[in-house]
């Protein structure tokens, strides 16, 4: 497969939101903005790269009894540096994302890639994998915060656009399963 495939898989045809359904717990739990699925989906594209880029180097260093668990150690390295980062530096949204940040950990998106992918490839097309699922991720995620943004409050990324009333069951945890049902029915649609 080439590189170009490789990145772009993560957008269409493996999307791990809207194609393989993976990541559902950030994606419906932190999607109430624009702004707030842009930062999980950025936080989670940096972890997957960094991740995938360490297990593609030391992947020839490790037992396969402690495979696993070496992933999670490395994954939860770089968690701890977003997380530092982002509290530091956009406490803001660091508030807004709370628990989610350090669900990264254990986020199958990221533990599968680095199992499936970077365990088994060069350290380039790790990276590029990684890149190409993350960014894909992060566009779902931006997306779904913001059909619910403008549907639940007439912004997007804080920004009044519909004046008056909208509907709020967007905001709410119900209008993240619809506009997301929504979203892979287009999506699906879409690729065929």
């Amino acid at each position: 497969m080439n590189q170009l495939q490789n990145f772009t898989k993560g957008f269409i045809k493996e999307n791990p939101v809207l194609i393989l359904l993976l990541g559902l717990c950030p994606a419906l739990g932190v999607s109430t903005s624009a702004i707030n699925g842009l930062g999980m989906g950025l936080a989670t594209t940096f972890v997957l790269v960094s991740s995938n880029l360490v297990v593609s180097l030391v992947k020839s260093f490790i037992p396969d009894k402690v495979r696993i668990p070496s992933f999670i150690v490395i994954i939860a390295s770089f968690v701890t540096v977003v997380e530092l980062v982002m509290q530091g530096f956009v406490p803001a949204l660091f508030d807004q994302l709370g628990l989610f940040i350090p669900l990264i950990v254990v986020n199958c998106i990221v533990l599968g890639r680095a199992e499936a992918f970077a365990s088994k490839n060069t350290v380039k097309s790790s990276v590029i994998d990684g890149l190409g699922m993350g960014l894909g991720f992060a566009f779902a995620l931006t997306m779904l915060g913001a059909v619910r943004e403008i549907l639940g409050s007439g912004a997007i990324f804080s920004i009044k656009l519909i004046p008056g009333d909208m509907m709020l069951v967007f905001v709410l945890a119900p209008g993240a399963f619809i506009a997301l049902g929504y979203m892979i029915a287009l999506t699906r649609k879409f690729n065929k």
